[in-house]
């Protein structure tokens, strides 16, 4: 099959005087690309890689895809995951992963909260900021939690974004704001450890988005893959970055990530945390593929909370968490790019 490996390289990033130095930290590496694309060609694919810019649209119209394999995460604009699958869209090209709605909802941190505290999925209690000096709500409580909306890669989130007062709260306000010019995210900070849980497929239809007020209702996964939790080992650390899964691990230690997969946790609290991904990857709309991000309260009997969402998982072969993941579960890289691929071939009814 003829399939473009649609994605952002750091290297094709436009430049301009004083932009931030991690602007770009969430696009992706030629590493990357090239592993998706030999991963593909031993799947028997006839694969090439076009950047997701505005050359994209004379691109595909020359190379003629039968499908895209899409992890452009944008360069512009509040819903910049989406641009690209709105283009297909319009196109009507088939692609892998989650549509223009999904991408653009899990791309702002606190409209996916609203949408999980809407359908009583546990999600720390929030809040979200648009001026420096605009009043804590009353129900808030510290330590606080604080980083920007609409960024991923840990952009932004160091040892700093725990605040324990208000002045504290304040200057990273004024930090965020004068770095990211967008709205910032606090949420109640959850002491404890941070896991992930990777899942590939999509739920079988019928499939309700809205979550069901019976507690003891059938749990709805079938259709979905779960990979083993992985869980951060932040042990492994700097104690500078405070247990925090910082930007700075993210990115200038990515190469030496320190993690336990799949995480030692009892099967009772797999079952559940399985259980929430299903649920978020359900209420949000995710297709194909995705990662959910969970802090365990060690204040209270390693309740897991959703922190976020991601459908647009990084696939770097060595470090990215889902990639771990499906090793840890026997999948080869190969096989899990293919399975991601072959999700979307068989949900648009395109498999021979």
């Amino acid at each position: 099959m003829r399939v473009a490996l649609l994605a952002n390289l750091k290297k094709n990033a436009p430049t301009w005087p004083n932009m931030s130095p991690d602007r770009w930290d969430d696009l992706d590496s030629e590493e990357t690309i090239q592993a998706i694309l030999e991963a593909l060609a031993a799947g028997g694919h006839e694969a090439t890689f076009l950047e997701g810019d505005v050359s994209l649209y004379d691109s595909l119209r020359k190379f003629k895809p039968e499908i895209c394999f899409n992890i452009c995460e944008g360069h512009f604009g509040n819903a910049r995951e989406a641009v690209v699958p709105a283009l297909l869209d319009t196109m009507r090209v088939p692609y892998t992963g989650s549509d223009v709605l999904t991408l653009a909802l899990a791309l702002d941190k606190p409209m996916t909260k609203r949408i999980l505290a809407y359908h009583k999925l546990p999600t720390p209690p929030f809040q979200t900021f648009e001026r420096v000096n605009e009043h804590l709500d009353p129900d808030m409580r510290f330590p606080l939690f604080v980083k920007p909306s609409r960024e991923g890669t840990g952009m932004g989130v160091t040892a700093e974004s725990i605040v324990y007062d208000e002045g504290q709260l304040r200057t990273q306000l004024r930090r965020l704001f004068d770095r990211y010019d967008q709205p910032v995210l606090a949420e109640r900070f959850i002491d404890g450890r941070e896991v992930t849980v990777g899942v590939v497929g999509n739920l079988a239809s019928p499939v309700a988005w809205r979550m069901p007020e019976n507690e003891d209702a059938p749990r709805i996964q079938r259709g979905l893959h779960f990979l083993p939790p992985l869980e951060v080992d932040m042990s492994r650390y700097p104690k500078e970055e405070a247990g925090v899964y910082t930007s700075r691990i993210k990115t200038e230690m990515a190469h030496e990530f320190h993690y336990l997969c799949p995480a030692p946790l009892p099967a009772e609290l797999v079952e559940d945390l399985n259980w929430l991904t299903a649920a978020t990857f359900r209420v949000t709309g995710c297709r194909d593929v995705a990662r959910v991000d969970f802090r365990l309260d060690a204040e209270d009997g390693n309740k897991p909370y959703i922190l976020e969402i991601n459908p647009l998982p990084g696939l770097n072969p060595e470090y990215s968490d889902l990639c771990i993941e499906g090793k840890a579960a026997g999948w080869s890289y190969e096989y899990l790019v293919n399975r991601i691929l072959d999700e979307a071939i068989e949900r648009y009814d395109m498999s021979t």
